[in-house]
């Protein structure tokens, strides 16, 4: 990877990274096309800390989804824009961070 460290996307709990390889081919693809800084605030997660912090799905215990810290609205349009030109299908929109994931399932773009 050109633009992050394994250890950004450590679960926050227990420090494994257990991270898709193809997830992170497009996600350090996106962030050289947006050519802005993708701060990831959630990579990996253990079943546990996905338990504790309320998910029921498999995106991030499979290594196949992060959240990137964003609160600034031209920057949310390069990083959507980015996240979508390699190949991202799957988009959530938060008030501070966007979620990309490789998980299987229609494609959509969903507010939290």
């Amino acid at each position: 990877m050109l633009h992050f460290k394994e250890e950004e996307f450590a679960c926050k709990c227990c420090g494994q990274v257990k991270m898709d390889d193809t997830f992170l081919i497009m996600v350090d693809s996106a962030r050289a096309i947006a050519d802005i800084p993708f701060k990831i605030t959630s990579g990996y997660r253990c079943p546990k800390h996905n338990a504790e912090v309320g998910s029921t799905s498999t995106n991030h215990t499979s290594g196949k989804a992060a959240d990137i810290k964003c609160t600034y609205g031209p920057d949310r349009l390069k990083m959507i824009t980015a996240l979508i030109a390699v190949g991202f299908k799957r988009i959530g929109i938060g008030k501070d961070f966007i979620h990309c994931d490789i998980n299987e399932g229609a494609r959509s773009i969903w507010l939290y």
